[in-house]
C-alpha cells in the first residue's frame, strides 16, 4: 500500500535515535529521547490552503527536522509513519 498525501501534507519516517552518548555511554531504550530527524518518504501537491498558496519546499528524500509531537502517526505494512503538514517541519538537514 502506499500513501498519497493531500494539500500541504508530508509523509516522514522517523530516524533511529542514537543508542550510544558521544562520549560512549550506551543508553538504555527508556532515556533515548524521541527522535526530531525524519526521511520525507511522500510530498502532497501544495496549492490552496486555508485561503493562501502554499509551495512545498521539501522533496522525496530529504532528511528533515520535526516538531517533537507533531503529525499524526499510522502503520503501513508494518511501517510507521507520520503525517505532518508541512509547517511542522522546523528545517531541513543537508
Amino acid at each position: 500500500m502506499t500513501l498519497k498525501p493531500l494539500c500541504d501534507r508530508v509523509v516522514i519516517k522517523m530516524v533511529e535515535a542514537e543508542e550510544t552518548t558521544a562520549s560512549g555511554i550506551i543508553l538504555a531504550g527508556s532515556a533515548k529521547e524521541k527522535p526530531q530527524i525524519a526521511e520525507v518518504l511522500a510530498v502532497g501537491p501544495g496549492g490552496m490552503v486555508d485561503g493562501k498558496e502554499v509551495v512545498m519546499q521539501v522533496k522525496v528524500g530529504d532528511k528533515v527536522i520535526t516538531s517533537k509531537y507533531s503529525g499524526t502517526e499510522v502503520k503501513i505494512d508494518g511501517e510507521e509513519l507520520i503525517i505532518v503538514r508541512q509547517n511542522d517541519i522546523l528545517a531541513v538537514v543537508d
